[in-house]
């Protein structure tokens, strides 16, 4: 539909959804908030006991920015975060450490961030605080440590903004590498704190083996992967081409896309810092060499006029667009209908029980 109605593509042959196989308990990532504005579900009303409303430690209310729902179990992440967040709640409550009100802007606590490696033991915690307080982070530091062994870092993030967000002026690790590291398909990647990295790890190896597949890449290939983040698909298609160009916005991102290619020992990728519309042009082509294949994840905005535009012009013989919005997606490929034929779409399911679908299409030059 997205296709067809939003960006007038017809006859485009979209393949079966890529179901999970893992419904529950699948995310590697999970941002919960703490909050002095505690919601109350109708079942909790309605039951006529008294609840503490001053502090909750879990997920927003949709459409409230002030309320927090109090989350004992989460069927998102494993069993060990649901874990790790009462012990955390618990913890706060007896060292009275204020939540964050939302209102007021007062309060020590702002967010527990929890990254889970799937395919290592690895365990990250991020606590969000409004100020750096030495003190109170190495008791938080030494109650991990005893009640959660397997956290293998901490980091504390300072956040003195109003805004309801974990990332922050200043980033103090507390203890291990202030990094986990987590593996897709024969690659490892090393996942800071505010870095991205998709949510679900197994349907990303699934969805970049789709994206592989569509560009059926060759030994002779040059593929520019650009919105190449952490260099994650970077190096996933490094081992079946001759070289890869990973065109990144945020500066952090293409270090850390180095260190990736470096830990991993691959020597055929280059990073390039800098912003798509000023970038990607004739002189940049030049420099870098004409691609066989192009790949694009752009956000969920979609592509640039301009970029589809230096896309359209560059016309590279096959071109693979990940997206996790189809409706933008569905604009930009409209946008190049004069100049490729949209062969297929592959959608992925990385978010079971929710609307959001990854979806890769595969263009083809006229």
């Amino acid at each position: 539909d997205a296709f067809e109605h939003h960006g007038g593509v017809e006859s485009v042959e979209v393949l079966g959804t890529i179901g999970a196989e893992e419904t529950y308990y699948y995310r590697n990532k999970m941002e919960f908030s703490f909050s002095a504005g505690r919601w109350l579900t109708p079942d909790e009303i309605s039951s006529g006991d008294e609840f503490d409303t001053s502090f909750a430690l879990g997920l927003h209310v949709p459409g409230n920015f002030a309320k927090v729902l109090d989350l004992t179990e989460c069927h998102l992440q494993s069993e060990l975060s649901a874990s790790i967040v009462n012990g955390v709640r618990a913890f706060a409550l007896k060292k009275d450490w204020k939540p964050w009100h939302p209102r007021k802007h007062v309060g020590y606590l702002r967010h527990l961030v929890i990254r889970e490696a799937r395919n290592t033991d690895e365990l990250m915690i991020n606590l969000v605080t409004s100020h750096y307080d030495i003190d109170r982070i190495k008791v938080f530091s030494k109650f991990l440590k005893k009640e959660f062994p397997q956290v293998t870092t901490l980091v504390n993030t300072i956040n003195s903004t109003p805004a309801q967000t974990a990332f922050g002026s200043e980033m103090h690790t507390v203890f291990g590498d202030g990094v986990i590291h987590d593996r897709i398909g024969d690659a490892t990647f090393e996942i800071a704190s505010n870095a991205f990295f998709q949510t679900n790890t197994v349907q990303a190896e699934i969805l970049y083996k789709v994206a592989a597949e569509f560009a059926e890449l060759k030994p002779d290939d040059l593929v520019y992967d650009l919105y190449s983040g952490a260099g994650t698909i970077t190096c996933y298609l490094a081992p079946h081409v001759k070289h890869v160009v990973g065109v990144e916005l945020i500066e952090e991102a293409v270090q850390n896309a180095r260190r990736n290619a470096e830990d991993n020992k691959i020597e055929n990728v280059s990073f390039v810092t800098g912003d798509m519309l000023r970038l990607f042009n004739s002189s940049f082509i030049a420099k870098h060499g004409t691609p066989n294949v192009l790949i694009v994840d752009p956000p969920r905005a979609g592509l640039h006029p301009k970029v589809v535009a230096q896309i359209a012009a560059l016309a590279p013989d096959r071109f693979v667009y990940i997206s996790c919005n189809p409706l933008t997606q569905a604009r930009d490929l409209a946008m190049m209908s004069e100049v490729y034929d949209v062969e297929k779409v592959q959608p992925v399911d990385l978010f079971p029980h929710t609307h959001h679908i990854e979806s890769v299409a595969l263009l083809r030059k006229k």
